[in-house]
């Protein structure tokens, strides 16, 4: 069975430089009937296992380490056996969050994570957070992108661990080198195409 992509949407509150903010997540499920890798394990836990089924989760991917985006992930691993996979630039934003819990594993970029017979090549793409990486699934026409590209544009650098010109970057040598049909999907909000935001790019403020 060729693998799909499953959207489940998870709420809660965004963490950092002592501000708090109320979030939507989107956390994505690649995988077919009998196995599923889970990217992004925001705030529930039981949400995100509810969707899994039986199926047997071979890695919780994080696309960075913000808490709106790895709150969850201990429980899953526990509740699935699954290891936690990160960036290891990322750490020290994890620690953060689980400073008593390490990842189970390191993302590297170029490395190749498979599942359901798919490929999911992970792109290192700091800025957002310095470990950030985003999951190009070729077969699918599909780049998960956490909180590097959204529709409208880059992810938020205004605090801690982030640098704009560094995203930009990123998003230009990385993801802009990718098939204009790619689907962008993102860590919050809707779906979006390479081709659509780099077209909008040249509005940009310059790095």
């Amino acid at each position: 069975m060729t693998a799909t992509v499953r959207n489940v949407v998870t709420s809660g509150v965004f963490e950092l430089d002592g501000g708090s903010w109320d979030v939507d997540n989107n956390v994505w499920l690649v995988g077919d009937d009998s196995e599923v890798i889970v990217i992004d394990a925001a705030h529930d836990a039981g949400a995100i296992a509810e969707a899994v089924g039986d199926r047997k989760v071979l890695a919780i991917v994080c696309t960075h380490a913000h808490n709106d985006h790895v709150n969850a992930a201990p429980e899953l691993a526990e509740k699935t056996g699954a290891p936690i996979l990160l960036h290891p630039d990322d750490r020290v934003v994890w620690d953060l969050t689980h400073p008593g819990r390490a990842p189970d594993g390191d993302l590297a970029d170029g490395q190749t994570l498979t599942v359901a017979g798919t490929g999911l090549r992970v792109l290192h793409t700091p800025g957002h957070a310095p470990g950030a990486v985003c999951l190009h699934a070729e077969g699918l026409g599909v780049v998960f992108t956490g909180d590097t590209l959204f529709h409208g544009g880059p992810g938020a650098t205004g605090r801690s661990y982030s640098d704009y010109p560094t995203i930009v970057r990123s998003i230009r040598d990385r993801l802009f080198a990718l098939p204009d049909a790619t689907s962008v999907r993102t860590g919050h909000g809707e779906s979006t195409t390479i081709g659509a935001e780099k077209a909008e790019s040249t509005t940009w403020p310059k790095p």
